[in-house]
């Protein structure tokens, strides 16, 4: 399945692990920003501007620019 999202892209870009990301947005394990990456679970809505701020984008960087 593929990801709308350019979560792995963007967090690679700021040189964050999983584990990295995961906690600085509040959850205990990677596994959610895995699924995140790998488009089997999406973030929730509500917490797109905190993911925004935390991988230093836009929330409009956070998703793949259609073609």
């Amino acid at each position: 399945m593929q990801s709308v999202f350019r979560i792995r892209e963007l967090r690679q870009s700021a040189h964050m692990t999983q584990k990295e990301l995961a906690e600085q947005m509040g959850y205990k394990f990677d596994s959610i920003v895995s699924m995140w990456e790998s488009g089997e679970r999406k973030p929730p809505s509500n917490l797109l501007p905190r993911l925004a701020t935390v991988l230093d984008c836009t929330v409009d960087d956070l998703f793949v620019k259609s073609q």
